[in-house]
């Protein structure tokens, strides 16, 4: 039993420093713009940046309009094939699965040819007809993490019992998801929308090649042209990513109590 035990400390003590030690040499590196001495000015360089600041601005955006459209698509979807049709799990799932095995960069190029100016749909020809597609673009990049999360919390719950309950009830299929299904699935949902969010804010291919002022082309641009700036950029993003993990406990710790209360 002790051996156990010491075997699971050591395993654990191995992957924290696999996983702090290269984080603790970033952000060391992050304080040597000034020579001799440590300081926070590849900070203070890269908030005060204007293109961070826009770029930073202008993917949160998109990555909230992401969110809400993969939402809006993947709840009742996924809601539907649990309650009326589990046979088509395996499809769904598959088809799901379709953005991990298609790389970026194939998918842009079909946009451009599908939606170029001189197209049947020529998004390409506008400013907001690009953000929409890349839009769209990060939505399918999105799909198989929103929709997994969202299968995975209807799976927890007892669609079935509540969906008849709320029938009973006299309540219709828009009242049933809404104030029904989705109270439920909640932490599912923000579980899959802050894996969106790191998603969007990330991604270079698609933004790049639509020539969107987004985050992702901005963190390339400065990793190919400055040091220090880089790797507080790295750990800027480390801790944005963290806040999203800490939201989701807390929800979801909210959410738990909201239903032992009632």
């Amino acid at each position: 039993m002790k051996n156990s035990r010491s075997g699971a400390w050591i395993s654990i003590t191995l992957g924290a420093l696999y996983f702090l030690i290269p984080l603790i040499a970033t952000f060391e590196f992050s304080l040597r713009l000034r020579r001799g001495e440590y300081s926070f000015d590849a900070y203070r360089v890269v908030l005060t940046d204007p293109h961070f600041q826009a770029t930073f601005t202008y993917s949160a955006i998109v990555a909230l309009a992401t969110i809400i459209v993969g939402a809006v698509l993947i709840v009742p979807t996924a809601y539907w094939v649990q309650l009326r049709l589990p046979r088509l799990r395996p499809v769904m799932e598959f088809v799901t699965l379709l953005p991990l095995v298609i790389p970026p960069i194939v998918l842009v190029f079909g946009y451009l040819r599908m939606y170029n100016s001189s197209s049947w749909l020529p998004l390409t020809g506008s400013v907001g007809g690009t953000n929409v597609l890349l839009t769209f673009g990060y939505v399918t990049l999105a799909l198989p993490y929103m929709y997994r999360a969202v299968d995975t919390g209807l799976r927890a719950i007892d669609v079935r019992t509540l969906t008849q309950a709320a029938e009973s009830l006299g309540a219709g299929w828009p009242t049933i998801l809404l104030r029904v299904i989705l109270p439920n699935v909640r932490v599912a949902v923000l579980s899959g929308a802050f894996l969106t969010f790191a998603i969007v804010i990330g991604e270079f291919t698609i933004a790049s090649l639509l020539s969107r002022p987004a985050f992702g082309p901005y963190l390339q641009l400065v990793g190919a042209n400055r040091a220090y700036e880089p790797s507080a950029l790295a750990i800027i993003a480390f801790m944005i990513t963290w806040a999203c993990m800490g939201l989701i406990q807390v929800i979801g710790r909210g959410a738990n109590r909201y239903r032992a209360a009632r």
